[in-house]
């Protein structure tokens, strides 16, 4: 493997810096390429988004081109050293052409195990989350900061987001209505930046369905160092992707759960 003078965490910031250089000239232009990746229905893809995954897969077949790599726009790449790393490069392309800075680069780097490593970064904002063994920090426009999840125990007093209101399928979407009525306060459309404040103590609890493994192996990595728990809906790993339950704590994790468990 090259590139020993840089650790996973200095590769993981050299490709959302890259990411960031590819995708800020786009960022609110008034001719923005975008295309429909699905039939029936809106998956916008940018220009934007190819360029900040054609950037990061470059730093890595120069630093790290044992291990495999996962991103969304082009694809599985196999590796041979068990290690893969996972790249959504916009997530959250619906509110980058809307103009709206809640969507985010998604970097985790994980094994067989689940991720070990994640990163959030919104470029515009100018805000890095970042996960590792060590913790959990933000580094953004007002320093570097230590990052811890909130203890808020209660439902009746917690702060749930998620991104869709419909919450994929309507058996998901009753589901997700149980929680959101007991909460404190519910909102919509924040996209991967969600899983960034619940991280940073901000908020209690992000509730989603329908995801892939490279919207949320970032956002667990980077919850976990922060002391945090994401599951699926069931209590099990939720890595792989589809429903998934992020918390501040284990009280309010299993006091959700509860609630969706049994929808």
């Amino acid at each position: 493997m090259t590139g020993p003078e840089f650790s996973d965490i200095d590769i993981a910031n050299l490709m959302a810096d890259a990411a960031r250089a590819a995708i800020l000239p786009h960022f609110r232009g008034a001719a923005l390429e975008t295309a429909n990746k699905l039939a029936g229905g809106f998956d916008p893809v940018t220009v934007a988004d190819r360029a900040a995954e054609q950037a990061m897969r470059a730093i890595l077949a120069e630093h790290r081109p044992d291990d495999g790599i996962h991103g969304e726009e082009f694809g599985l790449q196999e590796g041979s050293s068990g290690r893969t790393w996972v790249l959504d490069p916009i997530d959250g392309t619906r509110a980058f052409i809307s103009g709206t800075p809640t969507w985010g680069v998604l970097i985790a780097l994980s094994d067989a195990a689940g991720p070990m490593l994640g990163v959030i970064d919104q470029p515009y904002i100018g805000e890095r989350f970042t996960g590792t063994a060590e913790g959990a920090t933000l580094a953004g426009p007002h320093g570097t900061t230590r990052l811890a999840t909130r203890a808020t125990d209660r439902l009746d007093r917690a702060i749930l987001f998620t991104t869709f209101p419909e919450i994929g399928t309507p058996e998901e979407g009753t589901a997700f209505r149980k929680v959101a009525d007991t909460v404190q306060l519910t909102r919509y459309g924040m996209d991967c930046y969600a899983y960034g404040l619940l991280a940073a103590g901000q908020i209690d609890l992000v509730i989603e369905a329908g995801l892939n493994a490279y919207d949320i192996q970032a956002p667990i990595a980077v919850i976990k160092a922060a002391g945090g728990i994401v599951t699926d809906w069931q209590g099990g790993p939720a890595h792989q992707g589809g429903r998934a339950l992020a918390a501040a704590n284990p009280a309010i994790h299993a006091a959700a759960l509860a609630l969706l468990r049994h929808a």
